[in-house]
């Protein structure tokens, strides 16, 4: 096979053998397409992957920090680079991974953003006063904040929700996660109260619409699965009202969530399974967090801090 082919069969490979998600095999498809378009430009015309040596690895991080591109973007696109390698590998078709041999960007730790318990106060605070009107916009707004800040459910995850993944009797909710990862989040109170008033508006929605998504929970007034702009729309409103320009986003309710079960006590192993994190060194980022806000705390109440 050419180099192309090999490329196909491989996207192929890790959209229906290991299933990942959509968004995933795109990001993927994007980082090889860039690299073989980088091969085309430094190599001789009739170039194969076998060809791509170590020297070559160092060239194309060498292009990419040239670009002012950010160290998270380059390790990403290293690491796309070098599963593609790996599975060429496996396949015999080339001798080594070289890429094996090349380091990643050493990468600026940043913590989370998340919303202080006041700030969250006033969140639902606003979004309680627009579901007071009784319309459906309302309800579905105030039900998806409390959704996303009761379970730290990701934005791609509250998009793909279906109805037969909530359980209102039970008040949890099925989530499928990264890698097509399924865990059970349990759903609280408030959060469970405002879908129960959502449930109503959009049954409304489905009867005056014939063609309607019935298996998508969140939907537009005309019944369409709700997109991912218009969720981050929703949320993103919210969030400046409530803690005005601090750079947050739909991801920081879920940073949110996780922050504020580790400052009541939570166990860190628990919060991972709840955030459907595959390693512990992901959550354990949230106890910086933690950390650091106690730091100011104690540095604004001791005398001799």
């Amino acid at each position: 096979m050419d180099a192309g082919a090999w490329l196909g069969a491989w996207l192929t490979e890790i959209e229906s053998g290991r299933q990942l998600s959509p968004h995933t095999v795109a990001a993927y498809r994007r980082d090889l397409a860039e690299f073989t378009e980088f091969l085309h430009r430094t190599l001789p015309a009739d170039w194969t992957w076998a060809d791509a040596d170590r020297l070559v690895f160092r060239a194309y991080l060498a292009e990419l920090s040239r670009r002012g591109l950010a160290r998270r973007t380059i390790a990403r696109k290293l690491s796309a680079v070098r599963s593609f390698f790996r599975w060429l590998h496996q396949e015999d078709a080339v001798p080594s991974n070289p890429a094996r041999a090349v380091r990643s960007p050493k990468l600026e730790r940043h913590l989370p953003a998340w919303l202080t318990r006041p700030e969250v106060e006033r969140l639902f605070t606003l979004a309680e006063e627009r579901a007071g009107d009784g319309s459906f916009r309302g309800a579905r707004d105030l039900a998806v904040v409390e959704l996303i800040y009761a379970t730290g459910m990701r934005l791609a995850e509250v998009h793909t929700l279906d109805l037969a993944a909530l359980d209102l009797v039970g008040d949890q909710v099925r989530v499928l996660g990264k890698g097509r990862k399924e865990r059970i989040v349990p759903v609280g109170r408030s959060a469970a109260r405002a879908l129960r008033r959502y449930e109503v508006r959009r049954a409304e929605v489905l009867a005056a619409h014939a063609d309607a998504d019935r298996q998508a929970v969140f939907l537009t007034a005309r019944g369409r699965r709700l997109g991912r702009r218009r969720l981050q729309q929703i949320v993103g409103g919210f969030l400046e009202a409530a803690a005005g320009d601090a750079g947050l986003s739909v991801h920081s309710l879920r940073h949110t969530f996780a922050t504020h079960l580790l400052d009541a006590g939570a166990d860190l192993m628990a919060v991972k399974e709840l955030l459907g994190h595959v390693s512990l060194s992901t959550t354990r980022i949230y106890t910086h967090t933690s950390t650091e806000r106690l730091k100011k705390v104690y540095e604004q109440a001791f005398p001799r801090a």
